[in-house]
């Protein structure tokens, strides 16, 4: 029995452990199911078994800030896994490229690619958020 206890640990342990290119890696196996709402046709996701595995974890990404006008709040902002001009509202990436993140602390805007690390929350309902969400989060210096 204690066995089982360490290897699950350990292995609760590896997938909280994973780096931020594993986790984006991990997001983007994203798959969608189209659907009707009172905005028309929309694209449902629905997270497969390995996004399952990092719900309610506490996981890290490194990306970089949306700079959107009127927007950004030093606590509650978006980040994008590549560079603004490539990034799912400027450029062609797709939606499971970025995540919305609610920060403990508030934090100024820059350019350059940051880290948070905060708990990742699943969105398939609400059209006013995005699908990934990191509550409680904070942002990690070198």
């Amino acid at each position: 029995m204690k066995l089982l206890v360490i290897v699950f640990s350990l292995i609760s342990f590896t997938v909280v452990a994973q780096s931020s290119a594993e986790n984006w890696k991990t997001l983007g196996t994203l798959e969608y199911e189209k659907s009707k709402d009172e905005y028309g046709e929309i694209f449902v996701p629905k997270f497969g078994d390995q996004i399952r595995k990092i719900e309610g974890k506490e996981i890290e990404l490194s990306g970089y800030i949306i700079p959107f006008e009127g927007m950004f709040e030093p606590d509650h902002l978006i980040v994008s896994s590549v560079p603004v001009a490539s990034c799912f509202f400027c450029g062609g990436a797709g939606p499971e490229s970025v995540a919305e993140i609610y920060l403990n602390e508030p934090v100024k805007y820059t350019a350059k690619k940051v880290t948070f690390k905060g708990t990742l929350t699943l969105n398939d309902s609400d059209v006013d958020q995005l699908m990934y969400i990191l509550k409680d989060a904070r942002i990690e210096t070198d």
